[in-house]
Parts: structure tokens; sequence; C-alpha cells
């Protein structure tokens, strides 16, 4: 007797993102790479409410890498998402930086602090070899 194997079908239900979710205070780290941006956005206690990226949006290859893709990976972080006062922590090195703080501080949203949170070692590994052209 042969046993008719099953395929297990994932029933992962694909959630539309909540049409607002209201916080009065929160979190909104920014991540800029130099090949992309990403934006989320937490509560005080650290739980991610939204969060979006510069593929997230559409955005592909370099253009993933514009100070554009960033704002607007910002604003799209920003829109499901309504709060009165906001903290913003800004990692990495990427063009994107700038642009996704302006983006966020047109967007209404009183800013408590900004603060750079980029991690910098204290002489830790040694750093790859250097390129020849």
């Amino acid at each position: 007797m042969a046993k008719a194997r099953l395929k297990l079908v994932s029933r992962r239900t694909r959630r539309l993102r909540k049409s607002t979710r209201r916080i009065p205070k929160g979190v909104i780290h920014v991540q800029a790479g130099f090949n992309n941006t990403i934006v989320t956005v937490t509560d005080v206690r650290g739980q991610v409410v939204s969060s979006s990226s510069a593929g997230n949006c559409g955005f592909r290859g370099t253009r993933k890498a514009s100070p554009f893709a960033a704002e607007t990976t910002a604003v799209t972080a920003i829109r499901t998402v309504v709060m009165q006062r906001a903290e913003v922590l800004i990692k990495g090195p990427g063009i994107g930086r700038d642009a996704a703080l302006r983006a966020i501080s047109k967007s209404g949203i009183r800013l408590t602090f900004v603060r750079d949170v980029t991690p910098l070692p204290h002489n830790g590994c040694r750093p790859p070899k250097k390129r020849r052209v």
C-alpha cells in the first residue's frame, strides 16, 4: 500500500498593513547603508509598528542608494503610524541619512532628539588590504 504524499502548503496569510496605528511616542530607526536605506518605526518598548526599505518601495539597483529613495522610504514607513513625538536613531554612512531625516521632520512629528548610533570600532578588527587598481 503506497502512502499518498501530502504536499505541505504554507498557510501563511498575507496581512495587509494596518490602516493606522496610534502611539503617543515612538522611535524611528534609520539604517542608511551604501546600497539601501531601511526605516523602522517602533514603540518605546521596541516592538516594530511599521517598516519600509528602498527596495520595498520599488527602487532597484543603484537607485536604492539615492537620497530620493531614502526620502520615499521614510514617508512610506511613517504613513501607517500616527504619533505626536518621536526619537530618531540614525545608523550607517549612507547617502540617504540626511534625506530621510529631512522627510521625517517635514512629516509634522515633533522630534525629541536625533542621535547618531553608527557603530565605531575602537581599533577592532584588522581592515581588509587596500585595493590595487
